[in-house]
């Protein structure tokens, strides 16, 4: 039954929302087991009031045998019991509104687990059963089906094919454990409905929807030609379809989306916003865009122009799950993000990555739009280097050891600096090794330190929410920034009479237009009041 209609105001409260993504496994650990539960995160959840979000996003906490960090789903209604149990979810999701937070839930489409009870049916019952149609599952091609059924690459490197020793294959676009679903199988879709279901009425507030744009395949599963148009598995038509039944349900809760969607198309991109489809898609261009201020102010420009085309707002993200961390990654000559272009042993400055990454999140956390904050960002955590032994993501296998995978930016948090495993939980080590020296980003040292990372997100969260010049005449969020006459090394704008932001990314300190008072700042101003290179500021004028 749908909760009754909020006020508009609160209705929009995910266009220009602050969410913080939780990593559950690596956030905090309740029972001191080693691995990150609800109970660790029930117990920040103080933590996450004084941060001043607005939300929680969850990246999948359901029945797992985590052979992809949960994104291989085995059951979407229960909680992995390393986690916890699904009472426990629901005692969570209630706790956290009733302190003025909401909860997102992710839902991985595209697949499921190998351990999935599907899955297990179907290879039960053999091939051409109506359990196996659920799934793609082919002949192979040669003279006895040794070849795979087509010549797609898996998201992961390799072929995105297995076979069984009944001789068919099945098609998984990531993990062998992973098998993709038939989307134009009926039952699929109801399920996914009746999941939808599940957690709205459980009261969660919004869904992120995992490789929102590889659900359909081409059903003849044609070889890949390059530019062919329709692509095979990625952005097809019949997806849209889908996406308005799903906004249908979510109508009902007054729930929201957001689409993981890659798309280099921005017009492609956009259609995925319409009214009656998804209510936001994360933004890979700004969070992949290098520490260049053309690039960066193409980027706004293009992301802002793109949903005003549909009146959606943008969302601004610097980091996730599966991305180099920010600190890191701005340290480094190439500043951009690209998942083919990660290796080991990249040299990396990291007093010049977080310099930078303290401006950057002034700028984004200045633009119109949500605000997407991964755990840990705002510790300043640097990406950590894992030990080859422990390394247990899948990309760095499926990609024969090349890629050092995403677990760098996984790591359990640093909470207490003079605790075992800095405060993680218990004395049992955490599932991946923190590096030495990782106690020095706790939490509570940085609490206590008003020129730290997280005093200053804490600043700027407040300073976001509070002050007049944030605010967007009209609909919320959708409005274009006015940007202001610089030097072409210097981003600088107003969102509203009142407000300016600026960030210098210039090699000699910039001046600062006339204000009366600085709001907020990065680092600290020169002697004479200018800005210095990798330095951001608010002002009030």
């Amino acid at each position: 039954m749908a909760a009754n209609r909020p006020s508009e105001a609160t209705a929009n409260w995910w266009r220009d929302a602050a969410i913080y993504q939780i990593y559950v496994r690596s956030f905090a650990d309740g029972d001191g087991d080693g691995t990150g539960d609800l109970a660790g995160v029930r117990a920040k959840l103080p933590y996450l009031v004084e941060l001043g979000v607005d939300a929680l996003w969850f990246t999948p906490w359901y029945l797992s045998p985590l052979a992809d960090g949960g994104y291989d789903v085995a059951d979407y209604r229960t909680i992995d019991p390393a986690f916890g149990t699904l009472a426990e979810a629901e005692k969570l999701i209630a706790e956290a509104r009733g302190l003025g937070i909401r909860t997102i839930i992710d839902i991985v489409p595209n697949h499921v687990s190998d351990r999935h009870a599907w899955f297990r049916a179907a290879l039960e019952a053999g091939s051409g059963s109506p359990e196996r149609d659920l799934f793609h599952f082919r002949a192979g091609r040669g003279a006895d089906g040794e070849i795979p059924p087509n010549d797609w690459v898996s998201e992961f490197g390799g072929t995105p094919w297995t076979r069984l020793d009944d001789g068919e294959w099945y098609l998984h676009l990531f993990a062998t454990q992973q098998p993709d679903l038939n989307w134009a199988h009926p039952a699929v879709r109801q399920e996914h409905e009746d999941v939808l279901r599940f957690w709205f009425e459980r009261g969660v507030s919004g869904v992120r929807i995992d490789s929102a744009a590889l659900l359909a395949k081409d059903p003849a599963l044609p070889d890949f030609t390059l530019g062919q148009d329709p692509h095979p598995f990625v952005d097809r038509d019949e997806l849209h379809d889908i996406y308005r039944s799903w906004r249908a349900i979510a109508d009902e809760y007054d729930g929201v989306f957001v689409g993981e969607v890659w798309l280099p198309d921005t017009e492609r991109f956009a259609r995925y916003l319409r009214p009656d489809e998804l209510h936001t898609a994360f933004n890979f261009n700004f969070l992949a865009c290098p520490w260049d201020p053309a690039l960066l102010r193409t980027a706004i420009d293009d992301t802002l122009a793109e949903h005003a085309s549909v009146g959606a707002p943008a969302t601004w993200v610097l980091c996730n799950h599966d991305v180099t961390r920010t600190v890191t990654r701005y340290g480094r000559a190439e500043t951009g993000f690209d998942f083919a272009a990660k290796t080991f042993g990249t040299p990396t400055d990291l007093a010049l990555g977080t310099r930078r990454a303290r401006a950057a999140a002034l700028l984004s956390l200045a633009l119109p739009g949500a605000a997407y904050l991964y755990q840990g960002e705002e510790l300043g955590l640097p990406e950590a280097d894992i030990p080859l032994d422990r390394i247990q993501d899948p990309m760095h296998f499926r990609k024969g050891g090349t890629d050092p995978g995403r677990d760098g930016c996984r790591v359990p948090l640093p909470w207490s600096a003079r605790e075992p495993h800095a405060g993680f939980g218990g004395t049992t080590a955490p599932w991946l090794p923190q590096p030495a020296g990782w106690s020095a980003y706790a939490a509570d040292l940085q609490s206590d330190d008003p020129d730290s990372m997280l005093s200053l997100y804490r600043e700027a969260l407040r300073l976001r929410r509070s002050e007049p010049g944030f605010e967007t005449a009209g609909q919320p969020g959708i409005a274009r920034l006015t940007w202001l006459d610089t030097a072409p090394e210097v981003l600088a704008f107003t969102r509203t009479e009142g407000l300016v932001c600026v960030v210098n990314l210039a090699a000699e300190p910039a001046e600062l237009p006339s204000h009366t008072a600085v709001l907020l700042a990065s680092g600290p101003l020169d002697r004479t009041g200018r800005l210095p290179q990798d330095t951001a500021v608010w002002l009030r004028v």
